[in-house]
């Protein structure tokens, strides 16, 4: 892609993460996205035939950040399972910081498209993480598992907190729910989610944001709450 084209792309990712963070993805327009990149319709178009292609690439820039921290945290001494556990509860500490970022998730989750993208970007990962549980599983056993658990996460994604569900309730039971679907044992699970909930993931979530604004040269002056 020429060096112009790629400060286009830049320019409307930039903004499309601002506005999105600011008033939500479903009441960004193109028209906003495209005066507040200063592009013309017709470049936005070149780059970007919807607004769902421009979500899609921000889910692959996102889950990409959040596979890689979480295996910075949980590092080479832990089994993988435990950067699997990481990785969801940051999916759902984002979502719970953020409503607009919730929204994002949720959609992502919902549109086919890229719903599919995060089937087939998971499964890889989930055959290598559970294959010793599965030994006879094929990727496309562990694609039908992901269909499954990406529900559970989705449905935990849109259940907000509050002072009777508290978040590290729902961190609790959503690994639990996800890690009995992929046969991990008992007392496995306790270790795994004790881990989890000995994090600061709030930390960790802000970090992973920063690292996305800077990816696209972004101040980084967005706070959550």
């Amino acid at each position: 892609m020429r060096k112009d084209g790629l400060e286009t792309r830049r320019k409307i990712l930039s903004v499309c993460v601002r506005l999105f963070l600011k008033q939500g993805y479903k009441d960004t327009t193109v028209s906003q996205i495209v005066k507040e990149a200063g592009i013309t319709r017709g470049s936005y178009q070149n780059q970007f035939p919807t607004k769902d292609s421009i979500l899609l690439e921000l889910v692959q820039s996102m889950f990409g950040g959040q596979f890689q921290m979480a295996r910075s945290i949980a590092g080479e001494e832990l089994p993988p399972v435990y950067a699997y556990a990481v990785e969801t509860a940051l999916q759902l500490t984002l979502t719970e910081l953020n409503e607009n970022l919730r929204e994002i998730y949720i959609v992502a989750y919902t549109i086919p498209d890229i719903a599919e993208y995060i089937y087939l970007q998971t499964t890889a990962e989930l055959k290598q993480i559970f294959g010793a549980y599965f030994p006879d599983y094929s990727e496309s056993d562990f694609y039908e598992l992901e269909i499954g658990s990406s529900g559970i996460m989705r449905n935990y994604m849109a259940r907000k907190c509050d002072i009777h569900f508290p978040f590290e309730r729902k961190l609790q039971r959503f690994l639990e729910a996800s890690l009995r679907v992929y046969r991990v044992p008992e007392e496995e699970q306790k270790k795994i989610i004790a881990f989890v909930l000995n994090l600061d993931m709030e930390t960790i979530a802000s970090e992973t944001i920063r690292k996305l604004f800077t990816m696209l040269e972004m101040k980084f002056d967005f706070s959550f709450r």
